[in-house]
């Protein structure tokens, strides 16, 4: 029972599909905090023997707070995921509707993580928002590895350089130089401090550039300008070359037409003759 604890405020992570595992461990511990987490699990059951002294009162407070757990839960979710939880009516069944739908194998929501993480760049984000992406894919793998695993010093040792190697490796290349340098240090470096010396470069690169600064803007190459015309006018020029207008054959021009030339040869008269004649 919650007493006077009537606020219908709940967690800030909202389910989306993609997210359930990370969700069900936030919710489960609110709910847990709010001593409610016996309505999932069904240990708090709905009161079901009229003959029990105080049954109207019991029954009430039930599904009082059976309604309150289920609209936490509704309004942690999306909207159509929301809408999907109207034909229930207690909260387990809510959650075990969640679970069925959502819950994947521990090895394919690792390797899902995995291929997200890989696949993750910094583009133009800021430092502080792409380590905020980062670090929600890593959070998220956590929540797979077992309990011998996140005991294990060695085991967090190796998972924090290969965090930051990760993190390293996404960064756009305006970073290229830091970070050849804090590869080469030796202890490597925590990500959070490695974080913390990013954002000072990147201020200290905003403050050089010119208003509009884009990490990773490139200036795109100017596309190549055809000359139609001009290719046109050869085109034609070879068409009429390769085609005598006149005579139908090749190779040369009407001006230049063997033809034409023997013909305006034949029509003038010798100079001979036209001394005889005169």
């Amino acid at each position: 029972m919650t007493g006077k604890d009537d606020s219908l405020q709940s967690i800030s992570t909202r389910l989306d599909g993609n997210n359930y595992t990370y969700w069900s461990y936030v919710m489960k511990n609110f709910l847990r905090g709010k001593n409610m987490w016996g309505y999932v699990t069904g240990t708090k059951a709905k009161p079901s023997i009229p003959q029990t002294e105080n049954f109207d009162l019991l029954l009430d407070a039930w599904e009082t707070d059976n309604s309150k757990v289920i609209t936490w839960i509704n309004n942690s979710v999306t909207q159509p995921i929301g809408m999907q939880l109207a034909k229930y009516d207690t909260t387990k069944e809510v959650w075990n509707h969640l679970e069925r739908l959502y819950t994947q194998s521990n090895f394919d929501k690792q390797y899902q993580l995995e291929y997200d993480i890989r696949a993750l760049q910094q583009n133009e984000q800021s430092i502080q928002d792409f380590y905020a992406a980062m670090s929600d894919l890593w959070d998220h793998l956590a929540l797979t590895e077992s309990k011998e695993l996140k005991d294990f010093e060695p085991y967090i040792a190796r998972k924090e350089e290969q965090r930051l190697v990760q993190f390293l490796m996404a960064l756009c290349s305006y970073f290229e130089g830091l970070c050849g340098t804090i590869l080469h240090r030796s202890p490597l470096p925590s990500v959070d401090s490695v974080v913390h010396e990013l954002i000072v470069e990147e201020t200290r690169i905003k403050s050089r550039a010119v208003k509009g600064f884009k990490p990773t803007s490139i200036p795109t190459p100017a596309p190549a300008v055809i000359d139609v015309s001009s290719n046109q006018s050869r085109q034609t020029s070879r068409v009429a070359y390769d085609e005598c207008a006149f005579c139908k054959h090749k190779n040369h021009w009407k001006a230049q037409c063997p033809l034409l030339v023997n013909k305006g040869k034949s029509s003038q008269p010798q100079s001979g003759q036209q001394n005889r004649s005169v």
